[in-house]
């Protein structure tokens, strides 16, 4: 029988799985709109969501922004851009839902020695938007 691991000690679902879940937290007092902490991306191809557990997460998903408490969650379709931040004063814990690549390119961007960060988000079917 397989035991059930907590997701602090590492995501579920692996490289050959369809999505990962992955818990992250953000303790606070960093990020916001002009902050996030992910800066407004687009995946081409795949999907994205999260599900708040604890403290409210702000979204921008295309031309909405919205506000999701710990119980919420939110959807980024693929093709659409988005970024989010911890919208409140404390500590934000959530569940992220992404396929592989997506984790793969998170991992990417995180490697140290990183120089041409397009070409690692156009390697994972994704991209940096900029506002004009």
């Amino acid at each position: 029988m397989r035991r059930a691991d907590p997701l602090r000690d590492g995501p579920a679902g692996g490289d050959d799985a369809q999505f990962m879940l992955i818990e992250w937290s953000d303790p606070g007092g960093a990020t916001g709109p002009d902050r996030p902490i992910a800066g407004l991306h687009v995946h081409h191809e795949d999907d994205e969501a999260w599900y708040v557990l604890e403290g409210t997460l702000g979204f921008r998903i295309g031309d909405e922004t919205i506000e999701a408490p710990a119980g919420s969650a939110v959807f980024a379709p693929r093709g659409t851009p988005h970024s989010y931040w911890n919208a409140g004063v404390g500590p934000a814990r959530y569940i992220l839902v992404v396929p592989p690549r997506i984790r793969s390119l998170i991992a990417a961007l995180h490697e140290p020695g990183v120089t041409d960060y397009d070409a690692v988000w156009r390697a994972h079917a994704s991209e940096m938007v900029t506002e004009s």
